[in-house]
């Protein structure tokens, strides 16, 4: 059994603030790929941008979500991933056309169940490394809806209470073993 969770979903719905609540609590953590990059790139006026050059950005993102795996399976304990490998393949077919790498993906597994975070409109709100609009967040999720069960895993959908809440949500639902 993976012991790498995904939070994934709709953008600006508060995955990251779920996982500051996840580190809060001791679990280990690897922050959003895209979210990270974006923040380099704009530091050092690079073009792995989404909104400049979608491509470059996914295939940025692939390598960080790969590296992100890598250093987890060096701690050897439960982690939590704001995002990850397929969100990032996901982001690259969608930008290209590029067939999803099931090789990748099946080499590369995470916990089977996937939490997924709905479009929460009350919360939502772009930033510096989030420029795009709710309509284009919605229709991410909508693909990732559907990518991850084809990809195998099972997806819940994360209920819209506070953090604290959707925590203890996550723990209820995750196998013991996996928490101990």
């Amino acid at each position: 059994m993976s012991k790498f969770v995904i939070l994934s979903g709709c953008s600006g719905d508060g995955k990251s603030t779920l996982l500051a609540e996840l580190a809060k609590r001791g679990f280990a953590v690897a922050e959003d790929p895209g979210r990270r990059i974006v923040k380099q790139q704009l530091e050092s006026a690079g073009e792995a941008l989404p909104w400049v050059n979608m491509a470059a950005f996914a295939h940025s993102a692939i390598r960080m979500a790969l590296q992100d795996l890598v250093d987890a399976q060096k701690r050897s304990r439960l982690t939590f991933f704001d995002r990850g490998l397929v969100d990032a393949v996901a982001a690259l077919h969608h930008a290209t056309g590029e067939a999803i790498s099931s090789d990748l993906i099946a080499a590369n597994r995470y916990h089977e169940e996937v939490f997924m975070a709905p479009p929460w409109h009350e919360i939502y709100h772009a930033d510096p490394e989030r420029r795009h609009g709710l309509e284009s967040a919605i229709a991410e999720y909508e693909r990732l809806m559907n990518i991850y069960p084809a990809l195998g895993y099972k997806v819940r959908v994360l209920p819209k209470l506070a953090v604290g809440q959707r925590a203890d949500y996550i723990l209820r639902h995750l196998p013991q073993e996996l928490l101990r």
